[in-house]
């Protein structure tokens, strides 16, 4: 009797678990389908004019990477144009839009991230590229790596360095001013 219910506990803890886990979307397709299938909703008012989830985060995307932003979501198009989508919708309209972190410090969040999760240079370029957009100084950039290099490793923190210096060659700059 005693198995019977511990079983039927874990057969409902189970069923409640996949139940949560395919609405947040973390079981691919059928996450990617949901979300497909909610509607729109608005989210902020622009004079009489509510936004849309893509609208809001369109205006924090040019705000934050400008024509880099831009680029990367038209680079998705032709292959996974969804994706351009949920990083527009989710990433910038949900998450850098919260009230609790200004754009640099979120910026500083971001580069650490990629940081530390590696073989990301690619994105992390295009944030180099956003922190200095939202005023972050190419010397506070350095220094954000340089406190990771405890909790990650040279090889990690000279990966970033060596973006963020190809970054500020090209736009003039040095992180030693």
């Amino acid at each position: 009797m005693k198995n019977k219910t511990c079983d039927n506990q874990r057969r409902t803890m189970l069923k409640d678990s996949l139940t949560l886990a395919g609405g947040l979307g973390i079981f691919g397709a059928f996450g990617a389908e949901a979300l497909a299938q909610t509607p729109q909703k608005t989210t902020q008012k622009q004079g009489e004019k509510m936004l849309t989830r893509f609208e809001k985060g369109m205006q924090q995307l040019q705000k934050i990477d400008g024509e880099a932003g831009q680029k990367v979501i038209d680079s998705l198009a032709p292959i996974a144009p969804d994706l351009g989508k949920y990083i527009v919708e989710f990433a910038f309209g949900d998450i850098y839009t919260r009230g609790e972190l200004d754009l640099k410090e979120r910026e500083l969040i971001t580069l650490a991230s990629l940081l530390t999760a590696g073989g990301c240079e690619a994105q992390l370029g295009v944030h180099i590229n956003a922190a200095l957009n939202v005023g972050i100084a190419p010397a506070k950039i350095i220094e954000s790596f340089m406190q990771c290099v405890p909790y990650t490793g040279f090889p990690k923190v000279l990966n970033a360095v060596f973006v963020a210096k190809k970054i500020f060659e090209t736009k003039g700059l040095s992180a030693l001013t």
